[in-house]
């Protein structure tokens, strides 16, 4: 597997061109806090977030699903998949966005450009490979996987809740009891990603 620093993907990232009619689709994937929307930002592209596709609050209340919003099961996999087809198919789109404030998605807020050379699409399960996640991979032209020293993915992760409202002890539980679960299963599919994007401290999440 390819091991890259942040501005060697930034650049080889940046090189990729169309695939025929429609642009080429990279996935960014890594554990919550690890960087991934930092990284895709300094990209300067069009980003197709997996956050936008969390199920609304109310829907996972009806779950019994909302103490564990972020595990694979809260997402609605068959719309982003149906997303990433539409862009494969080389049409425009229009997707939702994540608003965190809000702690809901927003319909209808990101334009995709049908004739952009690279769209990127970045989140955490774009490798699992069960439950509906399995039908990701086969859409996306490369993932690679965004690996952080854990110590400094948990200080990200845990200002990033405070900064949206929480207490720092809420926080911590929640990065450790939530999202640390999550992060264990993201990084079970590291050896499936074509390449690693090694960040370190100093980078932004």
């Amino acid at each position: 597997m390819l091991t890259l620093t942040s501005s060697d993907a930034v650049a080889q990232a940046l090189s990729f061109s169309r695939v025929g009619e429609r642009p080429f689709l990279l996935g960014i994937v890594g554990a919550p806090g690890a960087g991934k929307s930092t990284f895709t930002e300094a990209l300067d592209v069009p980003i197709l977030p997996m956050d936008g596709y969390h199920y609304a609050n109310e829907h996972l209340d009806r779950l019994g699903l909302r103490d564990r919003k972020g595990a694979p099961e809260t997402f609605d996999v068959d719309g982003y998949a149906s997303m990433l087809r539409r862009l494969r198919a080389g049409d425009d789109a229009v997707a939702p966005r994540f608003d965190r404030t809000l702690d809901e998605a927003i319909a209808g807020s990101i334009a995709l450009p049908a004739d952009s050379p690279l769209i990127v699409t970045e989140g955490n399960y774009l490798l699992h490979d069960r439950d509906g996640w399995q039908q990701i991979r086969p859409l996306l032209d490369a993932v690679w996987f965004i690996d952080v020293d854990e110590d400094v993915r948990l200080r990200w992760l845990i200002a990033r809740h405070v900064s949206f409202g929480r207490t720092h002890d809420a926080a911590v539980r929640w990065a450790e009891d939530v999202d640390g679960p999550n992060a264990e299963l993201i990084h079970a599919t590291r050896h499936r990603a074509d390449a690693t994007i090694t960040l370190i401290e100093g980078d932004d999440s």
